[in-house]
């Protein structure tokens, strides 16, 4: 699977991109047709907590999926939309 990851006015650890790429990575098992994956990670407001974002978009065979959510740290925000993204390839896959 093709991985594109892109920080907005920041650069992302390389910790973090690791991160970000086993977690993806482990979506394999609930769809084996993953083509690519592009997640876009930026701060909404410095100033107040629950700031960062991820939206994370992923192609499969005949689908696009599509979450964006906000979390403490981009750790947190990208779990939560990988737990969607779960649920929408177990639907996808029984469709």
């Amino acid at each position: 699977m093709d991985i594109r990851i892109q920080a907005i006015h920041f650069d992302a650890t390389a910790q973090l991109k690791e991160f970000i790429t086993k977690k993806l990575d482990k979506l394999n098992r609930f769809a084996e047709d993953l083509h690519s994956a592009e997640v876009v990670l930026k701060v909404v407001k410095p100033e107040v907590a629950n700031n960062k974002e991820a939206s994370i978009k992923l192609k499969v065979d005949g689908a696009e999926f599509f979450v964006e959510k906000v979390g403490n740290s981009f750790e947190e925000a990208v779990d939560l939309g990988i737990d969607v993204l779960k649920r929408k390839l177990e639907k996808h896959k029984e469709a």
